[in-house]
């Protein structure tokens, strides 16, 4: 199982980071020794002083394939989940600062929180709405309008370079509002109002 994630898939993210709007798909991995799921806490590690949340949108892959055309992307997913993808974000300047990859500070253990998934037959799929609330403040509000990078777009595009397989996970992106977390904070995730992640910061 891989989890192939996308950076800077939607505008007012990239620029509240100060980075440039991509003209191809920012690619990065994580292990599966990233992923937490079942409502388990995430435990900040001691590597990192600032570390953020990024809610997203999640697609399971339901078969194989490879070099998958753009108009027949959508037969490889059925459902959508929501997700957190970790980043320390200290860890992350000094190596965006040194040209490094980022790894260290994406695809640490316990980086990519995956809560429960809705079948994409009950979505809009023309706009789908997700939030992620922090200690029951809503800080992100997203619809799937404002992608850069479509889901079939990408699904053809990582299926020129890696083989997808049933089981794998797309981390399609964040939206705006990203911020960090404290120990004692609490995460919740939604899509169409539907809560599907809950995940303690301890």
């Amino acid at each position: 199982m891989k989890i192939l994630c996308i950076g800077r898939n939607y505008a007012e993210h990239a620029k509240e980071l100060n980075n440039a709007v991509p003209d191809s798909p920012v690619v990065f991995s994580k292990p599966q020794t990233a992923l937490i799921t079942n409502g388990k806490p995430f435990f900040l590690p001691d590597f990192s002083s600032d570390m953020h949340y990024e809610g997203e949108l999640v697609l399971r892959i339901c078969r194989n394939g490879k070099h998958i055309q753009e108009a027949f992307a959508h037969r490889y997913y059925d459902e959508i989940g929501f997700g957190i993808d970790f980043t320390a974000r200290d860890l992350q300047a000094k190596l965006k600062a040194k040209g490094l990859p980022w790894e260290l500070a994406k695809a640490f253990d316990g980086s990519a929180i995956l809560g429960d998934f809705v079948p994409k037959s009950s979505l809009d799929m023309t706009n789908i709405n997700f939030q992620t609330h922090k200690n029951n403040e809503l800080v992100q509000d997203g619809h799937t309008r404002d992608l850069i990078f479509s889901f079939d777009f990408l699904i053809s595009f990582l299926s020129g370079y890696f083989t997808l397989q049933q089981g794998d996970l797309i981390y399609t992106g964040t939206p705006a509002g990203v911020g960090p977390v404290q120990r004692g904070d609490l995460l919740e995730g939604s899509i169409a109002g539907k809560q599907l992640l809950r995940c303690e910061i301890k």
